[in-house]
């Protein structure tokens, strides 16, 4: 098992969802960067499960940076940081029976029946935490230089919220947000759907919408480093993901080439192009304009109908009746990880384009 990525500014996550902490190993940063816990703990908190929506698992997040930072700022050193576990309900978990949707097949033959299957182990949702805690100080470092990212619920299965309109001030509107919706009345609805559905025993997907504001142009490589492979690496690494489209996305297999492409034009002395078709990169490489991307997030396999499965032990057909905590919906959940994903992922390609040092600039 290998839980590390990044070439420059290296994460590495460790832990299970119900071993005593889990965590997160930050490398490549240089000395002197501001490190902000209040902000990580604000980021922690979007994350959080609250009221019907979400499960009643309930932990308090609380972090603790043991090492790379001295006095409130980066040593230069790799800045370690983990979270207690105080909340599990290990009995809840029946390790011969795999539970539908999950990891818990694919786990039990990659890992030889030695993976922690509680709680989903290390594959669980509950491993966001640190990578939003790593992601916080990545979303801190680009708000410096003038890169502001936001992620609203675009869609929860049929009821959806508006468009990105003032980008600037959207971004704040989500960043400002539990339920990060433009709408709010769109947002009511879809908490409505979710304990509707909540209470019927089952779960809904739903699709996030992100902007990236203010990512120079030139950043990224046309083929393996590309924004978008790099991008889609990260976020594909988020539990529940299973779709990542920039700019129009699949909407491209529907257009003329003269529909798609967005013509140049002089704005205030800056190139700019009037549409944004390809969500602000061409050939893999920004080029100034938003960023915009989409990310579907699946239906919470987890949920409390009888469900057919086999029993490992004896590899004979069998049924599953789940117990434990469980979310109705994750992506309400999953947008700051999506924050989080995209900040490490962009930092990450700006110190490969800039260096380090124009991390302290």
């Amino acid at each position: 098992m290998k839980s590390v990525t990044g070439k420059n500014i290296t994460v590495s996550l460790y832990g299970e969802s119900h071993g005593a902490a889990i965590g997160i190993v930050m490398d490549g940063l240089p000395a002197g960067i501001k490190i902000d816990t209040d902000f990580i703990q604000s980021q922690l908190d979007k994350r959080k499960p609250k009221g019907k929506i979400s499960t009643q698992r309930r932990e308090t997040d609380d972090f603790v940076i043991t090492s790379g930072v001295f006095n409130g700022f980066s040593t230069g050193t790799p800045i370690h940081i983990t979270i207690e576990n105080k909340n599990q309900c290990s009995g809840d978990y029946q390790p011969q029976l795999p539970r539908p949707g999950h990891a818990d097949y694919a786990a039990h033959i990659k890992y030889a029946g030695f993976e922690d299957y509680r709680g989903g182990g290390h594959f669980s949702g509950r491993l966001t935490a640190p990578i939003v805690a790593a992601g916080a100080i990545a979303i801190s470092i680009l708000a410096k230089k003038g890169i502001t990212i936001g992620t609203h619920i675009k869609k929860c299965q049929h009821i959806s919220d508006r468009e990105f309109a003032d980008y600037a001030e959207d971004i704040a509107i989500c960043n400002s947000e539990y339920f990060a919706t433009l709408d709010k009345a769109a947002g009511i609805q879809m908490q409505q759907h979710i304990e509707k559905t909540g209470a019927d025993c089952d779960s809904v997907g739903g699709l996030l919408e992100t902007c990236v504001l203010g990512m120079p142009a030139g950043v990224g490589e046309p083929y393996f480093s590309s924004i978008e492979s790099v991008l889609s690496s990260y976020l594909f690494s988020i539990g529940g993901v299973k779709g990542v489209e920039f700019g129009l996305g699949f909407g491209f297999a529907d257009c003329l080439g003269s529909e798609a492409n967005d013509a140049f034009e002089m704005k205030n002395g800056k190139v700019v192009t009037k549409t944004n078709n390809n969500g602000g990169i061409n050939g893999g490489i920004s080029n100034g304009m938003p960023m915009i991307f989409r990310v579907a997030v699946k239906p919470t396999p987890s949920i409390f109908r009888q469900q057919d499965t086999v029993n490992l032990e004896t590899m004979e057909d069998a049924s599953l009746s789940l117990k434990g905590r469980h979310d109705p919906a994750i992506f309400h959940r999953a947008r700051v990880v999506v924050d989080s994903m995209t900040a490490l992922a962009l930092l990450d390609l700006l110190v490969q384009r800039y260096g380090e040092r124009w991390l302290c600039e």
